[in-house]
């Protein structure tokens, strides 16, 4: 079950502001350094680190990660939820540094500089292992900075005031996030319990470096365009798989959980797969939004009760539809993850989901006195160009119903309706599927092993716990790129994933040579600074192409 989150960090302020009423106490006191040995104020002063990135991640981050890639559209209804394209433009690869999604950026700054105000108030006499988890998640903020906006500055100290930041070459920020993470290695944890789940631990780390590793040939490019899947050498295969094997062989973590289980409503650290999860709930840690724009946009109709099981108060935006494409991938013969999308095993008929498990029963979802039917092609309102630029399906029945819908992260309507369309699903940042694959991938990619893995055992690992069928032969890279649209769907990698198989430039959805806006440039691999951060930074070039 999971239980709530305490944030220690507001209590102890709220303690201070009520009982410090003695106003003669010596300043010289000898408590002026921040108490180290104590365990209850350090995780208070953790707190703002570990969770700096809860609110994007629920979003905004999903948002921009998603629509970038091929697994949806960003869709509009009759101008509804065009604002200003922000959904638009990441679906054609259009990004404009004034679309407000991208301000993630500023808080993984945010994040970054809490990192570095803990180690600083730590000060010199701290333990290192007080100060490396601030420092992995501080290599953490890093990452997902670089992943997404290419040169971006290191910050390894609070600078001082009036002096300007300076951004850094991606590979110089990459070398940096090795280097931190390895120092911090020996310092970390490898318990794996309710204490250490959302926060850095060895493997969390060591998941961290897989990441970085498996892309190391994108990062150091010289240029983001440079990179190319068929012919970039990859200089850090041997060390990826050396690393996926600690957290393989660790024993620590496993694929016995039921696929769908894991991303529900109640999951948390008894999901055997999750080695680093960004934790929700609907009071204490509140963001986690999916559910607004996958769900059909009027599924609050009047009628009593939702495809979701309950009543949806809160109207949902419905604007994530799924690419035909992408669609296409949830086919296989009896694969768990075919349920996660709404229409996939139904030719599109929607059908009443039971709240609590997610689970379709055999009641039809009646809206307007017909069963609804998702439309598995994406159909736009009309073919005037302001349907195209705003790719604008209509706002009645029709238009509502276009294209599949993720179920993955399932929205329990109870939770929604109360709670400000707030879910409790935790996030899974690194899980154990997904190092499986990797080390699958750099074998093909040509890294050594020291053990009896293949890539074909690899990839039938995945396989078998989502009960599909076993794969006959050598996957392809290929191969592993549509498994991994299968098992990572909603978990905002598809976009990272298609920029090293070298797909992000390719034909699908909306994003198509010709339609309105859509751009090819390779330069589009890295999203721009946001325009806040550059009237903040005035000393600093946009990047290529924006």
């Amino acid at each position: 079950m999971k239980k709530s989150i305490l944030f220690a960090l507001a209590s102890s302020a709220l303690v201070l502001a009520t009982s410090c009423t003695d106003l003669d106490v010596d300043v010289k006191s000898k408590y002026t350094d921040y108490p180290t040995e104590s365990e209850v104020a350090l995780e208070a002063k953790m707190a703002d680190v570990y969770y700096a990135f809860r609110q994007q991640l629920g979003d905004n981050y999903n948002r921009t990660q998603t629509f970038a890639s091929d697994e949806a559209a960003g869709i509009s209804f009759d101008g509804d939820y065009y604002d200003n394209a922000e959904n638009v433009n990441p679906t054609l690869h259009n990004f404009k540094p004034d679309n407000t999604p991208l301000n993630y950026w500023a808080d993984l700054a945010s994040g970054i500089t809490k990192c570095n105000q803990v180690i600083k108030d730590l000060g010199d006499n701290a333990k290192p292992e007080q100060v490396a988890p601030a420092r992995v998640m501080r290599a953490f903020y890093h990452f997902i900075l670089m992943d997404s906006f290419g040169d971006v500055p290191v910050l390894d100290r609070l600078p001082d005031d009036g002096e300007a930041v300076e951004r850094k070459p991606r590979g110089e920020v990459a070398r940096f996030i090795e280097k931190e993470i390895k120092e911090c290695l020996p310092m970390l944890t490898k318990s794996v319990n309710a204490a250490t789940y959302g926060k850095p631990t060895y493997w969390m780390a060591e998941a961290l470096l897989v990441k970085l590793y498996i892309n190391w040939g994108v990062y150091t490019a010289a240029n983001v365009a440079d990179y190319d899947a068929a012919t970039t050498r990859n200089e850090k295969l041997d060390e990826c798989v050396k690393y996926c094997d600690d957290i393989i062989n660790s024993g620590v973590f496993d694929l016995s959980d039921a696929y769908r289980k894991k991303f529900l409503y109640d999951n948390g650290q008894q999901i055997k797969d999750f080695i680093y999860a960004m934790p929700y709930d609907k009071v204490n840690a509140t963001g986690m939004r999916y559910g607004r724009y996958r769900t059909f946009r009027k599924v609050d109709n009047g009628d009593s009760m939702g495809y979701l099981g309950g009543k949806m108060n809160n109207s949902c935006a419905g604007i994530c539809a799924m690419n035909e494409e992408f669609a296409n991938l949830f086919t296989l013969p009896g694969d768990d993850r075919n349920e996660t999308v709404l229409g996939a095993t139904t030719d599109g008929k929607v059908f009443i989901h039971d709240a609590l498990t997610g689970v379709a029963t055999s009641q039809p979802y009646i809206y307007k006195g017909e069963q609804l039917t998702l439309s598995k092609s994406i159909s736009l309102k009309d073919d005037s160009e302001t349907s195209r630029q705003q790719i604008n399906c209509g706002a009645n029945g029709k238009g509502w119903s276009q294209g599949y819908r993720s179920l993955k992260f399932y929205p329990n309507p109870n939770e929604y309706s109360m709670y400000k369309r707030n879910q409790s699903n935790d996030v899974p940042i690194f899980r154990l599927a997904d190092i499986i694959l990797t080390k699958a991938e750099a074998l093909l990619r040509g890294a050594s092993t020291t053990n009896a893995d293949t890539p074909q055992s690899l990839f039938n690992q995945i396989r078998s716990y989502v009960h599909a069928p076993q794969f006959a032969g050598t996957p392809t890279l290929q191969d592993i790129l549509d498994e991994r649209g299968r098992e990572f769907v909603d978990e905002n990698w598809r976009r990272n994933d298609m920029i090293r198989f070298g797909t992000f430039e390719s034909e699908y959805g909306f994003h198509r040579k010709g339609f309105p806006g859509a751009r090819f440039d390779k330069s589009c691999r890295i999203l721009p600074v946001p325009k806040d951060i550059m009237e903040e930074n005035q000393n600093w070039e946009q990047n290529e192409g924006y």
